[in-house]
């Protein structure tokens, strides 16, 4: 299959262990970013991955490309040009302690492309999907404008497109109101993962107290109300996913999701995770294996559980993508000995 995703590649910069900002006098370099993590957790199932991005033509550059390919994603559509790598700082939260991240993505090289940068309908030729994050038309407006371009492309293409929502509050800074923006980008997917914060403040649909159903093990929660109000306002998405995670401290989450499909809920398992080695990119190495098992399984409920699955391991995974096979999660999933060396 070929997949193609769009979107900001980042050097991320974390304290050793679990050193706050104020204590660290050296930094880890780790490269990622909602859609590169995505398309490298696909590329480890045998899918044939195109990511497109623009990055500064520097050394820092062309090492942060290179550590996509390495993991057999084509980079043959990324671009060349601008001054700034988009940087974002990790301090990692641990127990009581929650993280904390800083951006510094003003003024990317990224953040200067629009609609006329890529040629979309080349890049797209023979795509079997495309994938896009709320992440992405956050930046920039001429980021809005590429993303939207991107997306009709597809979308006139007869392409189904994901979409994880991704509301990040931090980022929407040049001016544009969200709900003005992202209604028509996604009214032309096909997959959308959400929850109650993203609708609220991308389309500005609220839950009511009559909206909340107590789920076992994770609270209160509005998954079939956010589900069908997506559905009933953009006849496109045939599909809803929803994670749900219970914190219990920022290294103990209980995690599972339900999918909406064609009128029905289908619910998860439900993994309780202990000792969270990295919590970044749990939610992108969820929609990569799930979309995996949509496309290879044709099985909501398969796809639910692998995605599930391959998130949870991701969460044992230092950095930002998940470098799990699809041997390795149908291992996990049908082990009764969960953590054993396997030899």
């Amino acid at each position: 299959m070929k997949i193609v995703t769009f979107g900001e590649l980042l050097m991320r910069l974390t304290p050793p262990g679990n050193f706050r900002f104020a204590q660290a006098d050296t930094y880890r370099v780790v490269y990622g970013g909602a859609e590169a993590n995505t398309a490298i957790s696909l590329s480890q199932m045998g899918h044939k991955l195109h990511y497109v991005t623009q990055l500064p033509d520097t050394m820092i550059g062309r090492t942060a490309i290179r550590e996509v390919m390495k993991w057999g994603v084509n980079v043959d559509n990324v671009k060349f040009s601008g001054e700034k790598m988009g940087i974002y700082f990790l301090e990692r939260g641990i127990s009581v302690r929650g993280g904390q991240i800083i951006y510094d993505r003003k003024n990317s090289s990224f953040s200067e492309v629009d609609e006329n940068s890529f040629d979309w309908e080349s890049i797209l030729d023979g795509a079997d999907w495309f994938h896009w994050t709320g992440i992405t038309p956050a930046l920039s407006e001429g980021t809005a404008r590429a993303c939207l371009k991107a997306i009709t492309v597809a979308h006139k293409m007869g392409i189904p497109i994901s979409c994880d929502l991704n509301y990040r509050g931090m980022l929407w800074k040049y001016g544009a109101d969200p709900k003005d923006v992202m209604p028509e980008l996604i009214s032309m997917s096909t997959v959308v993962l959400a929850n109650e914060k993203d609708v609220a403040n991308y389309l500005g649909i609220e839950p009511t107290e009559d909206d909340y159903q107590e789920v076992e093990g994770f609270g209160k929660r509005c998954h079939e109300f956010v589900s069908k109000a997506l559905v009933e306002r953009f006849p496109n998405i045939k599909t809803v996913v929803t994670t749900l995670r219970q914190t219990i401290n920022a290294t103990h989450n209980r995690w599972s999701g339900v999918v909406y499909h064609e009128g029905s809920f289908i619910t998860g398992k439900v993994y309780d995770l202990n000792s969270i080695v990295e919590r970044i990119g749990g939610g992108d190495s969820f929609m990569g294996a799930y979309l995996h098992g949509v496309l290879e399984y044709k099985d909501q409920q398969m796809a639910l559980d692998f995605g599930l699955a391959a998130s949870s391991l991701k969460l044992t995974v230092p950095g930002d993508y998940n470098i799990a096979t699809e041997q390795e999660i149908n291992h996990f999933m049908n082990s009764k000995s969960v953590g054993r060396i396997n030899r």
